[in-house]
């Protein structure tokens, strides 16, 4: 039998009997290093401050106290979401034939095995057996990600497809993962979409479906999320991406009903009912908003991830509903339950000046948002929407300066999803076209440094430099027409230079694509489409104009 006395295990089960049976079994299989957990809440804990080799999870986690209504696969899904396991933890799940024949086709982030009860220490240890083993054949990629070089663990997981057949599949799978945390979706989408040709499995589609809307595909992957979910009616995180799909093509309602239809079939996922609060909100159904608030906060009220936010979004919810008392009952709980931090501490400004404002009580509400404003460089991991919410509340109390600095530091942060043209599109909305102008002037003035840094690159002869600098800046400001076709003949460049690149090629042509919707008769799209069919016929991909 193989050496398993160095691997260390968390037994996560509320029954006090069945943690004893286990770790009989796993003594008996030479596996001495073994930790318990009864519940969500531990394990979260006990992740935290360490890595195990293996979990082992009850997948009925309802008899602990601390769970509230959270399953095993939830527990996964937030260890998952917030990194708290490796890639290579070996995550089991112990569950009934029944439950297994349930969940088996619904969830994206499958563990690693299932274990059906009743099961026999030889049973376990096969289980076990089989996991070392293919964590051991995909470990070389796993140190690569460890170390942070995931080009090389993507390399790896080509080399690794053609070394081991037998997890061709499963390599290919890491590789489009991997592509799509470097943002690189076009590849992913290539992966995705060669996987289905060979084995069209609900997570391929759901993977094709994230790059296409990654790529601003959005028909396209509200076609594929359809047809996955009519194939698979319970595979929850595909209702979760139709959701937001149809959101970004402007159908609110209809995101809505597919959010109320996943938390039918499953109720107890926090971020789910904390995207169905948002949509309801945002369609002016405050009843069913108010419901989702109150319950994330209820279930979130035990769990290690409490998000001061949540008591925000309920107190902005029952200020539009007009109760002011049960708005400033929630503000209490948020003060008198949460810890006392810099993010809890502004979240109470906002909320306390959103309650303030709505009592007609200005100079007390631009006090509060004044304090929020002044404490927000302390924050950390604060949302923006939370940020934009802050804004109009600023706005509202004419506030201007305090907005103008939220929105800047918005603008400019990479990660905060909030492009120039949004920025702009705030302050019009407010009516504040002074303020509008004066973020425009700030927009051009950021565009042309961007201009003339990737200017500089290309001249230098560092083309790819010169590209992901105009691409930064697209990020930032999507539909920017300097930075359009600066983008796109930068491209073209380095195609024409260095090769021809599928994934690159395909951007291109999305950016020439995007400038013929905004201008069609802007004067320098003639000639990128001459260049980019230039390109095609030299590197012999077009035979033709």
């Amino acid at each position: 039998m193989a050496d398993y006395s160095e691997l260390s295990v968390l037994i996560v089960d509320p029954n006090p009997g069945m943690r004893g049976s286990l770790h009989n079994m796993l003594n008996q299989c030479e596996i001495t290093r073994i930790e318990y957990a009864v519940g969500s809440g531990t394990a979260i804990r006990q992740l935290s401050r360490r890595q195990f080799d293996i979990v082992l999870c009850e997948y009925d986690l309802g008899n602990g106290s601390e769970n509230n209504g959270q399953d095993g696969q939830q527990l996964l899904e937030d260890l998952r979401h917030h990194r708290l396991i490796p890639p290579w933890c070996i995550f089991m799940m112990i569950t009934s034939e029944g439950v297994y024949s349930r969940v088996i086709g619904a969830v994206e982030l499958a563990p690693t095995d299932y274990v059906l009860k009743p099961f026999t220490v030889d049973a376990l240890l096969q289980r076990i057996r089989r996991a070392v083993e293919r964590r051991d054949v995909f470990w070389p990629v796993y140190q690569h990600v460890a170390a942070g070089n995931i080009r090389k663990a993507i390399t790896g997981c080509k080399e690794g497809e053609q070394a081991n057949p037998r997890y061709a599949t499963d390599y290919a799978r890491l590789r489009a993962e991997l592509l799509v945390s470097i943002d690189d979706l076009v590849e992913a989408e290539f992966v995705y979409q060669a996987i289905l040709l060979t084995r069209p499995t609900a997570w391929a589609k759901l993977g094709l479906a994230r790059c296409q809307f990654g790529l601003g595909k959005l028909v396209e992957a509200q076609q594929t999320l359809t047809d996955l979910l009519q194939q698979h009616t319970t595979f929850m995180a595909a209702y979760d991406l139709l959701a937001r799909t149809l959101q970004a093509l402007g159908q609110q309602q209809s995101a809505k009903k597919v959010l109320e239809d996943a938390v039918d079939i499953s109720p107890h996922m926090v971020r789910r009912l904390r995207h169905l609060g948002e949509v309801a909100f945002a369609t002016g159904d405050v009843g069913v908003a108010e419901r989702a608030f109150k319950q994330v906060v209820t279930k979130a009220k035990y769990s290690e991830f409490r998000d001061p936010e949540d008591h925000v979004k309920l107190v902005k919810t029952l200020v539009k509903k007009g109760d002011a008392y049960q708005a400033g009952g929630v503000i209490r709980d948020m003060e008198r339950s949460l810890r006392n931090n810099a993010n809890t501490d502004t979240c109470r400004a906002i909320a306390a000046g959103m309650v303030q404002q709505m009592a007609g009580n200005m100079t007390a509400a631009a006090a509060e948002l004044t304090t929020a404003v002044n404490g927000m460089a302390n924050t950390r991991g604060l949302s923006s929407g939370l940020k934009l919410d802050l804004i109009q509340s600023c706005l509202n109390v004419k506030l201007d300066q305090q907005a103008s600095s939220v929105m800047l530091d918005l603008m400019n942060d990479d990660d905060s999803g909030v492009s120039m043209d949004d920025a702009v599109e705030v302050f019009e909305k407010a009516g504040r076209h002074d303020l509008a102008q004066g973020m425009g002037e700030q927009i051009k003035m950021q565009v042309g440094e961007l201009l003339a840094h990737a200017a500089q690159k290309s001249t230098e002869g560092d083309l790819r430099a010169a590209v992901d600098t105009l691409n930064a800046g697209l990020r930032k400001a999507p539909a920017n027409m300097a930075l359009l076709p600066a983008a796109a003949s930068a491209i073209l460049r380095q195609l024409d230079d260095m090769g021809w690149e599928a994934p690159l090629a395909e951007q291109a042509a999305y950016l020439l694509e995007r400038m013929r919707k905004i201008d069609a008769h802007h004067p320098a799209l003639d000639a990128l489409l001459a260049q980019y069919h230039h390109t095609q016929r030299k590197y012999g991909i077009a035979t033709s104009a």
